[in-house]
């Protein structure tokens, strides 16, 4: 049984809002904020990472890049939701898929996503697909932490009851009535702080401050596998989303959970071959070797 915890914070005194620019006729969402400064972000960042010896692509092909990685955390990440968390629904009302402004992002989806863009682009360019990737993880945890910002803003996806004098109570609508609801685990701000700052932090010090790079897989495999541990840690202090309390009483786990999983054991094995897969790069097309 919790308890109202002395010092818990109420999100409505915190005077957030989920809109960032109100006009009456147009209106501007933190949450797509978020996203722009993720895509915009990581565009800076990849440029600065594509002019260090090694690149596995030109400068030219960043803005493709970012067009195609773009489109795939979109489209990816509404698939994603679609299938993984909520599919009874969209299949009764298949024309809310669409709405975007609506919500329903998954992250897993988006990395599918993503990957698919990446690969495309690959191929089209006949580039190394897998050290694309590597480039590009090293980009994502910004976005991550301008979105899990925006979900703390919107108070969604909060954490589970708790009595640690750090609780936030989030508005909750019950029987129809929104009322401040049991002090919970504001696991929005743990996960912008281990899923953003943290692992930028990692990829950051393997990128610049070793040989990652020359070694294709490893450090796609850190990302995949830090994001999946991270994120299946945190899961158990994670309210599960309404529709899937169920399955995860049934399968003791929550969905995001299961499909975190996959990512751990794929980034374990990325990060363990990766040295077999070390490849002689130049730093500009016909000089000489660097690595």
């Amino acid at each position: 049984m919790y308890h109202l915890v002395v010092g818990a914070i109420n999100w409505t005194d915190l005077h957030l809002s989920p809109t960032a620019v109100d006009l009456g006729f147009f209106q501007l969402k933190w949450y797509s904020l978020a996203y722009l400064a993720g895509i915009f972000t990581a565009y800076f960042y990849v440029s600065k990472l594509l002019d260090q010896p090694g690149s596995p692509m030109a400068r030219r092909h960043a803005d493709d890049l970012i067009f195609y990685a773009s489109l795939g955390v979109i489209f990816g990440g509404r698939l994603g939701y679609v299938l993984f968390y909520n599919l009874g629904y969209y299949l009764a009302n298949p024309l809310d898929i669409v709405k975007l402004w609506d919500g329903g992002m998954s992250f897993h989806g988006g990395v599918i996503g993503t990957s698919l863009g990446i690969l495309y682009l690959a191929r089209k360019n006949s580039l190394n697909w897998l050290r694309i990737h590597d480039y590009v993880a090293c980009c994502v945890p910004p976005g991550l932490f301008f979105g899990r910002l925006a979900n703390f803003v919107n108070h969604e996806l909060w954490g589970a009851p708790t009595n640690v004098p750090w609780a936030v109570r989030f508005p909750e609508t019950i029987a129809g009535i929104t009322v401040l609801g049991p002090p919970r685990h504001p696991s929005q701000l743990y996960e912008a702080l281990l899923e953003g700052l943290l692992l930028f932090a990692i990829l950051w010090v393997m990128f610049w401050k070793s040989q990652a790079r020359y070694q294709p897989g490893k450090l796609v495999g850190a990302f995949i596998f830090f994001y999946g541990s991270f994120r299946f840690g945190l899961e158990f202090i994670r309210e599960p989303d309404a529709q899937l309390s169920r399955f995860a009483e049934v399968t003791h786990l929550h969905m995001g959970q299961w499909l975190s999983l996959p990512m751990i054991l794929g980034g374990l094995y990325l990060m363990a071959t990766a040295a077999r897969r070390r490849v002689r790069v130049e730093p500009t097309v016909g000089t000489a070797s660097v690595a």
